[in-house]
């Protein structure tokens, strides 16, 4: 009979769940990201230059450039040259750049610049219009989007992570 007990208890122990610890998440994630591209404008200014040479040449009336003044690029005053040997060979090149004045400020409403400030060398983009660029998600964690006009992206993503420890 003891032996019969032992044996009952034996298998009966095999059947017997034990137990064990483990930890479980899972978590579930909706998300959506709508974006509009905002204008820009990048300008670099030019700067007045005056150059003058030559050879057999000989200054007269001085000019150049005129006096720098603060909102406006450098005026520009033609000089008088003479020869100095006549019926010798003589070169001469003059040349003049008129610089970019100094552009006011520009005034951003709703979003938008109304005029933009000009200069020598300009690179501009347009900004994106929303239209009807719009998402929503669902208390399910469903989620729609609806496409916007130029300039604009929309990013809808569910994701489901399970993590056992």
């Amino acid at each position: 009979m003891k032996n019969f007990l032992t044996a009952v208890l034996g298998i009966t122990a095999l059947f017997i769940a034990t137990p064990s610890k483990a930890d479980i998440s899972h978590q579930l994630s909706t998300s959506i990201k709508l974006t509009v591209d905002a204008a820009a404008s990048q300008t670099t200014r030019i700067p007045s230059v005056y150059t003058v040479s030559g050879s057999n040449i000989q200054l007269d009336t001085a000019g150049g450039l005129g006096s720098l003044t603060a909102g406006s690029g450098v005026g520009y005053t033609p000089a008088d040259y003479s020869i100095v040997t006549a019926g010798d060979a003589f070169s001469f090149s003059e040349s003049y750049i008129e610089g970019d004045s100094i552009a006011s400020g520009t005034a951003v409403t709703s979003g938008v610049v109304g005029t933009l400030p000009t200069a020598g060398q300009m690179t501009t983009t347009a900004g994106g219009v929303a239209g009807p660029l719009a998402g929503s998600i669902s208390s399910d964690g469903t989620f729609s989007i609806t496409a916007g006009g130029a300039g604009t992206s929309a990013l809808g993503q569910f994701t489901s992570t399970i993590l056992v420890d």
